[in-house]
C-alpha cells in the first residue's frame, strides 16, 4: 500500500536516522545540478522509482532554472518522515501521498496548496486524468492533489505451477479459498504469503472481506465518523474469518516477521514457497523486475478477491489505491511552487512517461491508453487491472489512507493483534469505535 502503514514512535529519532538516508538517496540525476532553491521531491523506492527518476532527470536537463531535487525512501520510512516533516512545516515541495484522511489532515493544517485554480487555468491537465481518480485528490470539493502514477487495486496473485501441482483452481468464493488451505499444507506449501511485520498488508484482508460481506457503505460510514460505525456486523464477520484463516494455518509461518518493504512476501510466491498472496497491483512491477522468467513464462496468475456467500457486496467492487498523488507544499518558496506547477503541467504524463509506466507493468491513470496496453507484452495483467478499475461500481481507498492519521495508526496496530490472535473481533470493534472522530 502500495505501500501503507503509518508508524508510531519517536519522530525526532526517525527524522535523525533518516537524515542519513536522505543524504545517501538524493539525486539530481546524472550530470544535472540542482540549486539551493530547487523544488524538492520525495518518492518511494520500488516499482515506479526508475520511471520517476527518468522523468525528473529529463525535466532537469531541459529546465535548469526550475530543477527538482529528488530523494527516495522505503514505504514505511517515508510515511513516518513525511508526516513529521510536513507537520513541522519542513516538508518537500512535492508531497507524495494517497489522498484521503491524511491529505485532509494536511489541508486542515494549511500545509498544502489549493490547486483548483491551477487546474481551471490548465484544462488540458485536468482533462488528462480519469475523472474518478482525480476526485481522490479533492477535499471539500477543492483539488489539493493530482494523480502522479498508476491505478493500484489490490489483487489476489497465485503461483500457477503450484496450483497445477496440487490440482487446484483459483478460488472464486471464500469457501473455495478455505478449502485450498489443507491442500497446500499437505503439499508442504504455505497457502498465503503475508508481510505481517509491515502491518498494512494485513489490512487488505479486512478491506476486501468487509466489502464483500457488507458492501462499500460499511466503510463509508466509518470514514464519515458515524458513531459506532465499526459495530457493523460485516466488520466483526470479516475479523472472525481472518482469525479462522489464521487458525487453519492459512498464512506462512513467521508472517509477523516478514517485511513487505524488502519484497520478501512476494518472493515467497514466485519461488514456490507460498501458493498465493493478496497484494497491491504495484507488486507486478517488482516481480517483473525480480522474477522476470516467472512473469514472462506465465507462472504467476491473478484474480479478483473471492465472493462471500450471502454477502451484499458487488463482486466487481475493488479496494486499493486509485493512484498516488502530488500535493504542493504551502511552505515552499514562490519559485519552488512555480517549478512544481510547471512540472505538473508539462513534465508529467508525457508520451515517454506514460509509455515508461506501461513498460514497467503499470496502468497509468490517464485517458486514451487502451491501445498502448494492448500492445504491451504485459497486456494480460494490464488490461485486467484497467478493466477492474474501469468497471468497478466502487473503488475504496486503502483504509489507513482514507482515515485520519490517528485512526489509521490505531487500526493497523489493532489489526496486527487480530492476526496474532491477541485480541478478539469484539475488542477490535470496541477499540476502534473509541477513535471515531479523532
Amino acid at each position: 500500500m502500495k505501500m501503507h502503514t503509518l508508524r508510531k514512535g519517536s519522530a525526532a529519532l526517525a527524522a535523525g536516522a533518516l537524515a542519513v538516508t536522505l543524504a545517501a538517496c538524493g539525486s539530481g540525476g546524472p550530470g544535472n545540478s540542482v540549486s539551493a532553491d530547487s523544488a524538492t521531491m520525495w518518492g518511494l523506492t520500488g516499482g515506479n522509482q526508475p520511471v520517476l527518476q527518468k522523468s525528473v532527470d529529463s525535466w532537469n536537463s531541459a529546465h535548469s532554472s526550475e530543477s527538482i531535487k529528488l530523494d527516495f525512501f522505503a514505504n514505511d520510512a517515508y510515511k513516518t518522515k513525511v508526516r513529521t516533516a510536513v507537520g513541522a512545516g519542513q516538508g518537500p515541495t512535492f508531497i507524495y501521498g494517497w489522498g484521503g484522511g491524511v491529505l485532509k489532515s494536511y489541508v486542515d493544517a494549511g500545509q498544502v496548496e489549493d490547486l483548483t485554480s491551477f487546474l481551471d487555468k490548465n484544462p488540458d491537465v485536468k482533462d488528462r486524468y480519469l475523472p474518478s481518480v482525480l476526485k481522490n485528490g479533492q477535499v471539500n470539493g477543492k483539488q489539493f492533489a493530482v494523480p502522479n502514477n498508476n491505478a493500484q487495486p489490490v489483487v489476489l496473485y497465485y503461483n500457477k505451477e503450484i496450483f497445477d501441482k496440487v490440482g487446484a483452481q483459483a478460488p472464486k468464493t471464500w469457501d473455495d479459498l478455505m478449502a485450498l488451505v489443507p491442500k497446500f499444507k499437505a503439499a508442504g506449501i504455505a497457502p498465503f504469503s503475508l508481510g505481517g511485520q509491515s502491518k498494512w498488508p494485513d489490512l487488505m484482508w479486512l478491506e476486501y472481506l468487509t466489502e464483500r460481506i457488507g458492501g462499500p457503505q460499511v466503510f463509508a460510514d466509518i470514514a464519515a465518523n458515524k458513531p459506532n460505525a465499526w459495530s457493523n456486523p460485516a466488520v466483526t464477520d470479516a475479523l472472525t474469518k481472518i482469525q479462522q484463516l489464521v487458525d487453519a494455518g492459512g498464512f506462512v509461518n513467521g508472517f509477523s516477521s516478514i517485511a513487505a518493504d524488502s519484497n520478501a512476501d512476494q518472493a515467497l510466491l514466485y519461488t514456490g514457497k507460498a501458493a498465493m498472496i493478496l497484494q497491491g497491483g504495484w507488486i507486478y512491477q517488482t516481480m517483473k523486475k525480480n522474477a522476470a522468467d516467472s512473469i514472462k513464462n506465465g507462472k504467476i496468475g491473478w484474480v479478483t478477491f473471492p465472493t462471500v456467500d450471502g454477502g451484499k457486496g458487488d463482486p466487481a467492487d475493488i479496494v486499493g489505491n486509485p493512484s498516488n498523488f502530488w500535493s504542493v507544499s504551502s511552505k515552499a518558496t514562490d519559485a519552488q511552487k512555480k517549478s512544481a506547477e510547471d512540472y505538473i503541467k508539462s513534465g508529467m504524463f508525457t508520451d515517454a512517461d506514460t509509455q515508461a509506466l506501461i513498460d514497467s507493468g503499470a496502468v497509468p491513470v490517464v485517458k486514451g491508453i487502451e491501445g498502448k496496453l494492448q500492445a504491451s507484452p504485459d497486456k494480460d495483467f494490464l488490461t485486467f487491472v484497467y478493466g477492474m478499475v474501469k468497471d468497478a461500481p466502487s473503488f475504496t481507498l486503502s483504509w489507513d489512507q482514507a482515515l485520519s492519521p490517528a485512526q489509521g495508526d490505531a487500526m493497523l496496530s489493532n489489526l496486527d493483534q487480530i492476526f496474532l490472535k491477541k485480541i478478539t473481533p469484539e475488542q477490535f470493534v470496541s477499540t476502534m469505535n473509541a477513535t471515531i472522530g479523532k
